[in-house]
């Protein structure tokens, strides 16, 4: 087993665990524009696909950060939706809507199950992106199981090095801080810069649950290495820091994020591949 994986199958610590994540869970979706479900049979179990947005078009492919789910990209299904077909894509090893039946033990894995899961759908051509440990499923991807993608975007990715102690740390003091009142939470969100201290109940509250009750736990997203970077020339049209925000930017910076997810795609219609550069 590499780093960014799970040892075991995922699952909950006991079925009083699982209600409480369920329930939250659902009032998290609630926040979806209309939208389908799909559950992708794969070799590894079965995944929980949600879908907004046209019918035409390659469409833009979203993968959740660690003990996230589907419902953290709602203000991407609104906005991205509205010009492009959205898919997003539950871990199979995260709780969720899916079930989990087979351990993903490491790269190969990881993209054997996403190159599954996107077949499943039909898709033969999609722009992945992916924020936190999505962002290093998506660059495992564009490593390991290219030959859908027609662009890849990495929002505050896990992959490019060796994830620091203070993420680590920081996250710790925001999950235990979410019980502190309201105040505690703003001023300590001034210190850290964690949007889990001061964003929507709804879409904490099944991340929290998560935390709290599902098991195993998944070892930090390992940095890939340059051998394996150098397999396919992963070209770089666009990178950019965005002052102000912290790692949770496609919540925090919802606007910014969709109009360069949908400006992107448009960009690279011809195909993943060697591109040119954004300033040419």
């Amino acid at each position: 087993m590499d780093g960014g994986t799970r040892a075991g199958i995922g699952r909950f610590r006991d079925e009083r665990a699982e209600r409480r994540f369920r329930a939250a869970y659902e009032v998290a979706m609630g926040l979806w524009p209309p939208h389908e479900v799909f559950d992708v049979e794969t070799s590894f179990g079965t995944t929980r696909v949600y879908r907004c947005g046209p019918r035409g078009g390659e469409p833009v492919v979203l993968l959740h950060g660690h003990g996230a789910n589907a419902s953290m990209w709602y203000r991407q299904a609104a906005g991205v939706g509205c010009r492009r077909p959205v898919y997003a894509v539950e871990t199979i090893d995260d709780p969720g809507g899916g079930v989990q039946r087979r351990a993903v033990t490491g790269s190969g894995d990881s993209a054997a199950w996403l190159e599954e899961v996107l077949a499943g759908l039909g898709l033969e051509r999609v722009h992945l992106a992916g924020l936190s440990y999505g962002g290093w499923l998506a660059l495992n991807q564009a490593v390991y199981g290219d030959r859908r993608l027609a662009s890849v975007t990495l929002l505050d990715p896990g992959g490019l090095e060796r994830v620091p102690l203070r993420f680590m740390v920081t996250l710790l003091v925001a999950l235990f801080a979410m019980a502190a009142p309201p105040s505690w939470r703003r001023a300590l969100y001034r210190v850290v810069a964690e949007w889990a201290l001061v964003g929507r109940p709804e879409i904490m509250a099944p991340v929290v649950a998560g935390a709290r009750g599902f098991r195993p736990d998944r070892s930090p997203a390992r940095r890939f290495g340059d051998e394996e970077l150098a397999r396919r020339l992963l070209p770089v049209v666009h990178a950019e820091v965005v002052p102000g925000v912290g790692h949770a930017v496609a919540l925090e910076a919802p606007e910014l994020v969709n109009d360069r997810l949908v400006a992107f795609a448009d960009r690279c219609r011809g195909g993943w591949g060697p591109l040119p550069r954004a300033d040419a």
